[in-house]
């Protein structure tokens, strides 16, 4: 069984490593949602080309809807 940390060396410990973060900038925050939002939008207009296309396909061999 691992050795038993006592809470104090933990919270020392916990502050030692949180004072190691990185956070990032405004301006990093910021191209980083718009490049997520403009990736979803991609995504969503890829998928719904597949869609539209798989749909098509499969309409025409089972002949449905004519």
């Amino acid at each position: 069984m691992a050795e038993r940390t006592n809470p104090f060396t933990f919270l020392q410990q916990v502050r030692t490593e949180a004072s190691k973060i990185v956070w990032p900038s405004r301006r990093e925050t910021a191209v980083s949602t718009v490049m997520v939002l403009i990736m979803a939008v991609l995504a969503a207009i890829f998928f719904l080309i597949a869609d539209q296309i798989l749909n098509l396909g499969v309409g025409f061999l089972l002949g449905v809807g004519s």
